[in-house]
């Protein structure tokens, strides 16, 4: 094997290999499902020998032990998209959040103004030629990867070796750890009844043909679900999860319609289980990227008959959607919403979608209001929304007027809500009753 002496040489314990970090560095950590674990846990411990190195990522999962109390004044996180394990941290002030959309994080990265020390990163073992493949996400960390001074690499015999721009070669990473653990899970959770419901009414916008980007959460999992009677579906998508391997197995999706790589699924980085793992390992039907391909917008579309289908939190009765906090409390981030808002609406016979639940809170608050709460984020500017759909329908925004978009909103709201709504649209002048609400 080429370089196989150079790499044996370079193997190490995670204790060792975490010793390229010194105080006052950026480090770079591997996104999602492909957190490098041991190495996360490893640096963490030699917290006390370290102060003031910053933390950067984009989804987190695992540990995420640097964001921690205790960690104060040793690692400090700089996140660019929130998830669970990190959240409460910034909300407590004790880790920032960067929004940004994903289409810009590798810009920003190689132009200088966040220049990286470190990048921790998990590959599958090297191939015959020294290369490591990124495995089941590619996302901004090759880019991260060659960006940095030095680059770690946990490699993982059960990491899946995946296909298109995903390799670092031996010869460019300081150190490397072989591990042999099961790659991390995020499976989906059930859908609610709800979710189903709004699924089957996204699921009746998209042709047979069409190509797909699904967005992190139920409903779009859940859209999958909905998809078993379409035909020659393709998937142009930052991430997939684990609903895309039946319908890639029916035939379902198979890319022969696309305009932009034929027959190629083409995405950044998945979040699934095992299941989705093995199917991606040495499977040509896909294609993994990087982010700022993936991801934009004048590639994406590129793609005719593109379907992008995005959730939010809170859309407003002018349209407005809030997909990143609550309030002024940031929940998850920009990820990659805009740019496909954005890709699809551009794409010929394309269909930008917001998609969520009329209500949140065990039905207690609408998720259709009549203003956005003090603080909360615009991901999505009124002028790019074209489709909102609930589990009562489908409101279509694009070209309309503050009357026509108050109306077909409070139309998919839930209906215990509509009064209030109206009575806002009314007082705002957006619309006039013109007889019993129904």
């Amino acid at each position: 094997m080429v370089g196989q002496s150079e790499y044996k040489q370079k193997v190490c314990t995670a204790e060792q290999a975490v010793n390229w970090v010194r105080s006052g560095n950026r480090v770079w950590i591997h996104t999602g499902c492909a957190t490098p674990e041991p190495l996360v846990e490893a640096l963490a411990d030699r917290a006390g020998e370290l102060h003031d190195v910053e933390i950067l990522h984009m989804v987190a999962c695992g540990s995420a032990a640097y964001c921690q109390p205790e960690m104060a004044g040793h690692f400090h996180l700089n996140s660019l998209f929130l998830s669970g394990c990190i959240r409460g941290a910034v909300a407590d002030g004790r880790a920032d959040y960067s929004p940004i959309s994903l289409s810009d994080i590798e810009n920003f990265l190689e132009s200088g103004e966040m220049p990286l020390d470190v990048a921790l990163v998990q590959t599958a073992p090297p191939d015959a030629h020294g290369f490591l493949s990124l495995g089941v996400s590619v996302d901004c960390t090759l880019t991260a990867a060659r960006q940095a001074r030095v680059i770690i690499a946990e490699v993982n015999d059960q990491m899946p070796r995946t296909l298109g721009d995903t390799y670092l070669h031996v010869s460019q990473v300081a150190a490397m750890v072989e591990t042999s653990r099961p790659v991390m899970e995020l499976r989906p959770e059930p859908a609610t009844e709800v979710q189903e419901r709004v699924a089957r009414n996204v699921a009746s916008l998209i042709p047979d043909g069409a190509t797909l980007q699904m967005g992190i959460g139920g409903i779009p999992n859940a859209v999958l679900t909905c998809l078993s009677n379409h035909r020659d579906l393709g998937i142009h998508s930052e991430m997939c999860s684990d609903g895309v391997v039946p319908l890639i197995e029916s035939g379902v999706i198979n890319g022969s319609r696309k305009s932009l790589h034929p027959g190629k699924a083409v995405t950044g980085f998945v979040l699934g289980s095992k299941l989705l793992f093995d199917f991606l390992d040495s499977n040509p039907a896909f294609l993994f990227m990087p982010t700022r391909y993936v991801n934009d917008p004048f590639v994406i579309a590129q793609n005719n008959d593109m379907i992008s289908i995005n959730s939010a939190l809170q859309v407003d009765v002018t349209g407005q959607v809030c997909a990143d906090s609550i309030g002024t409390r940031p929940y998850s981030g920009f990820g990659g919403q805009l740019d496909f808002i954005r890709g699809a609406g551009r794409s010929r016979g394309g269909k930008p979608i917001i998609a969520l639940p009329s209500t949140a809170k065990n039905g207690t608050v609408s998720r259709i209001v009549p203003m956005l709460d003090p603080g909360a984020g615009v991901v999505t500017t009124r002028s790019d929304v074209h489709y909102v759909v609930t589990e009562y329908g489908v409101a279509c925004l694009r070209g309309k007027t503050l009357r026509q978009r108050a109306e077909a909103l409070i139309g998919i709201a839930e209906p215990k809500f509509r009064d209030e709504l109206w009575d806002f649209a009314e007082r705002t002048h957006h619309l006039e009753r013109k007889g019993a609400l129904v």
